[in-house]
């Protein structure tokens, strides 16, 4: 019986380690599932700061209804008694609102709400919302940005 004597632990010298070819192939694995992550992580980042752009315009439009309940017609935001808005603008963290009443005969009748994005937003650009509560955007479909 012949029996082949090695070392105990000992390994043949092609199976001590990794060749460059394989440690390149996992480097680029890698770096694909991170580009991967980080284009799915900058999309989340983004819905969630039109979340609170959408929620700004949200309020405000209430605070406006609110006005006209009271005094039967639109008026400034600030003329509204909202603190976080000054004048006819408020600026938060991602967006910048304004506010343009639409008068009629000396009265505002109507009043359109727009928030500018403060960062890059190349699928929806600046939303807007209107007294009869139409909903708009200004790149992508109405029915992407607001859902």
């Amino acid at each position: 019986m012949n029996l082949i004597c090695r070392k105990p632990n000992s390994l043949p010298n092609y199976s001590r380690g990794f060749n460059l070819i394989e440690l390149m192939i996992v480097v680029t694995i890698l770096g694909i599932l991170a580009m991967i992550a980080f284009s799915i992580y900058t999309n989340e980042v983004i819905k969630g700061k039109r979340a609170e752009g959408k929620a700004a315009l949200m309020q405000a439009a209430q605070i406006e209804e609110r006005y006209y309940t009271a005094n039967n017609q639109y008026g400034t935001l600030a003329a509204a008694g909202i603190n976080s808005f000054s004048g006819d603008n408020a600026t938060n963290a991602a967006y910048a609102v304004t506010l343009t009443l639409v008068t009629s005969g000396g009265v505002n009748t109507g009043f359109t709400l727009t928030a500018v994005p403060n960062f890059t937003d190349t699928a929806c650009g600046a939303l807007t919302i209107t007294n009869t509560g139409l909903k708009g955007s200004g790149a992508g479909s109405v029915t992407t940005c607001w859902h």
